[in-house]
């Protein structure tokens, strides 16, 4: 099936979907130094680096459209809806962007289309955007189901919590995969990569030992060793309190009273838990204050590499740029195996619609 991604990042959609057996045959990301991480991981995919809302549907996607696209897919930036903002809703014009994706669409007509969003899209203001967006596309044709799911349901190591919207033109058919019945920790996820300190880090590492879990050899095919492996160095203020706090789990409550900060990021100075599920990574994952991103037994947070584990992103998928350019994609972006479960259940749904439709003919011509 052949895809359009729309807000693409870095391409954690792309990768996923492109894992189940889809074809990404163009994608639109509006910031070039994220664009370029795209292409540097998927280069066989055409890159548009512009806003959506700035493009002429028409021209932009009209070579694409005479090949035929099944699904578009994407994530509208969510800023208006964020638990952490202000939630400004309806008054909030970034909330307004999947008017274009509804363009696209429009345009496109593929069979699919999925909405990627912050859990909020589904409630803010009394449900209003969703039934915008509902209404929107049922005036194309399209039945839509959502739901939000958990990144941890399907093999991510990390609770991440995300609203899909899936529409399909005509009945809807589709379901939402089911959850794995076995999470996978943050030991099996990271366990594997070289032990650092603060301000340390090469830019390649061979595998220093044979990978611990499965999931580790899953983020090993294909790659010839380690990159983007690099620890932010921390103050010494910050490596102070870092010692203070028990490993496996310890927070704040291990800081005196003089060492206490006003963070009020959940998980603020809290030690991961090897055996347990990493939080929802930011895009300040390498900052001890801004949640639970700090080793479970090593004294700073997390590298670029570790983060892009935690969000199952393949230890071959390099992230290009500064290192907060990196952080941005990582922290942004949709774990690819979250994406590959969507997109296996829309290839399930189609194939078994064809199949269908199929032994309806062979029924007839009979």
């Amino acid at each position: 099936m052949k895809c359009v991604d729309l807000f693409a990042g870095v391409g954690g959609m792309s990768l996923g979907f492109e894992n189940a057996g889809c074809e990404v045959v163009l994608a639109v990301e509006k910031f070039r130094p994220i664009a370029e991480g795209y292409t540097a991981n998927l280069p066989h995919t055409k890159m548009i680096v512009a806003g959506v809302e700035q493009l002429n549907i028409k021209e932009t996607f009209s070579s694409v459209k005479a090949q035929g696209v099944d699904i578009v897919f994407g994530g509208p930036p969510c800023q208006g809806f964020s638990q952490k903002g202000k939630r400004l809703s309806i008054s909030d014009d970034r909330n307004f962007l999947f008017k274009y994706f509804v363009d696209v669409v429009s345009f496109l007509r593929p069979r699919f289309f999925v909405i990627e969003n912050v859990p909020n899209i589904l409630t803010t203001a009394n449900s209003f955007f969703y039934n915008e967006i509902e209404a929107a596309f049922a005036k194309l044709g399209y039945e839509l189901k959502a739901q939000i799911l958990n990144a941890a349901d399907y093999g991510v190591p990390q609770q991440r919590k995300r609203a899909f919207i899936v529409g399909q033109l005509g009945g809807n058919t589709f379901e939402f995969p089911m959850p794995v019945k076995r999470k996978v920790t943050v030991s099996e996820a990271i366990s594997d990569l070289p032990a650092i300190a603060s301000g340390e880090g090469e830019l390649f590492y061979k595998y220093p030992c044979a990978a611990r879990s499965d999931y580790q050899r899953k983020m090993r095919k294909n790659s010839n060793g380690i990159v983007n492996h690099q620890a932010t160095k921390h103050s010494q203020i910050a490596l102070q309190r870092l010692a203070m706090i028990s490993h496996n789990g310890g927070g704040k409550e291990h800081l005196p009273e003089e060492h206490l900060t006003k963070s009020i990021y959940s998980g603020t100075w809290m030690r991961l838990r090897e055996e347990g599920l990493a939080r929802t990574i930011t895009t300040r994952f390498d900052t001890p204050s801004s949640g639970q991103f700090t080793l479970p037994r090593q004294d700073r947070c997390l590298t670029v590499r570790e983060a892009a584990r935690l969000q199952s992103f393949p230890d071959r998928f390099i992230f290009t740029g500064t290192k907060s350019n990196q952080m941005l994609q990582v922290g942004n972006a949709v774990p690819p195996l979250l994406a590959q479960a969507v997109a296996t259940r829309i290839l399930k749904d189609y194939t078994e619609a064809l199949e269908f439709i199929e032994s309806q003919r062979a029924v007839n011509s009979a």
